[in-house]
């Protein structure tokens, strides 16, 4: 095999490694180290420079790690970094030597030669700047010290293959960060909302659902699963549920047809399920492709308030959250005596003190606070 084969089949490893990069950020581990060694060279690093003078070491060979002692040090010198300077203004993504940048003399009598390059054994440069994203500059810069050798233009026509892909897998790292950031939310939200919430297709066959629509499906609640589908077990009313989500599937599809609807689902000696059904539109990000319907139900006898946040919120004690969770489920203050076995004159008195520690003069306006405090998204008991 030929040197130019070999040279051609180590810079094509180290783009699909970019690449897998991008989609696993664990994998720019060792990366500096491939891009020195591809250039024959001692030291890479890869970094971003951003517009409030921030810099965020992104990968690099481990002869520039300092210790904890020295960071302030390294912080100041990546900041004040000439090459750095010099090539934003020489230009963005262009292929640059240091003898592009400054002078063997200018670069000898620098602070930055003389604190920082000397320290750790570096004297020649090939690399570039290229847009970071969100305004930073990045930054790719492979080292070698002075008895190696000055880089040269098979050098630079190296860096020249490795930077379109490497900026390309950079920012795509950044846009999967964003996503995973955004999914990792609705995630959170959709375990923590005191809501059934399921993606069902046309047919009402379910794509996805939280915990809410598990608890649900678990009880005895109306709802039920067959072979996949969703449905209810009133059959008119499963028939209305079942038009509503075609009815959404076919808005989300991007059909003028008026979205979802929403409906009652009665239940014999207990308080009714309340659902609305609402277009769920592609996303084209991992499986959401398909129009979808979203069926979200609301069961009022569902104890969703956390005691312990409550407790938190307000100051309650133990006994006057346990009230204060009854009260906002719907029961009356008798109701809530006989329950927990008080007597009506305690409850009142529990009643005063939420009152006051809720900053509220009736208990409509104390059931109407808790009931929709953030102690309804709180998973603790």
């Amino acid at each position: 095999m030929s040197s130019s084969h070999a040279f051609d089949h180590r810079l094509s490893g180290l783009i699909g490694r970019f690449y897998d990069a991008a989609a696993d950020n664990a994998l720019w581990a060792g990366m500096a180290d491939d891009v020195a060694g591809s250039l024959e060279s001692t030291s890479a690093v890869l970094k971003l420079h951003g517009a409030d003078d921030t810099v965020q070491l992104l990968e690099s060979t481990v002869n520039l790690h300092v210790s904890d002692r020295q960071q302030s040090w390294a912080t100041h010198w990546h900041r004040q970094d000439l090459w750095v300077e010099r090539a934003a203004s020489f230009g963005v993504s262009r292929v640059v030597t240091d003898h592009d940048l400054v002078s063997p003399i200018e670069q000898r009598k620098s602070g930055f030669y003389q604190e920082w390059l000397r320290e750790l054994d570096i004297h020649h440069m090939v690399g570039a700047v290229f847009p970071g994203g969100d305004g930073a500059l990045g930054v790719l810069g492979v080292h070698r010290p002075k008895r190696a050798g000055a880089y040269d233009d098979t050098d630079r026509h190296k860096v020249s293959i490795l930077l379109p892909h490497l900026q390309r897998a950079i920012w795509l790292g950044q846009q999967l960060s964003i996503t995973a950031a955004r999914q990792a939310v609705t995630e959170e939200v959709l375990a923590r909302i005191d809501a059934g919430v399921f993606a069902v297709d046309v047919r009402c066959r379910i794509m996805s659902l939280n915990a809410g629509g598990e608890a649900l499906l678990d009880g005895a609640s109306g709802l039920a699963v067959s072979h996949g589908r969703l449905r209810l077990q009133d059959g008119l009313l499963d028939q209305c549920m079942t038009q509503m989500v075609q009815t959404s599937v076919s808005t989300a599809s991007g059909h003028p047809v008026p979205p979802g609807a929403a409906m009652v689902v009665p239940r014999d000696g207990r308080l009714p399920l309340t659902m609305i059904v609402t277009p769920l539109r592609p996303s084209g990000i991992g499986t959401q492709t398909q129009p979808l319907a979203l069926v979200i139900v609301r069961d009022p006898e569902a104890a969703t308030l956390s005691t312990t946040g409550l407790r938190e919120l307000f100051g309650f004690t133990r006994s006057e959250a346990v009230i204060a969770r009854d009260l906002a489920s719907g029961l009356s203050l008798d109701d809530v005596a006989e329950q927990r076995g008080i007597g009506a004159a305690t409850a009142r008195s529990h009643l005063k003190r939420i009152l006051s520690k809720t900053n509220t003069h009736r208990q409509a306006e104390a059931v109407a606070l808790i009931a929709r405090s953030v102690a309804a998204l709180d998973q603790r008991t």
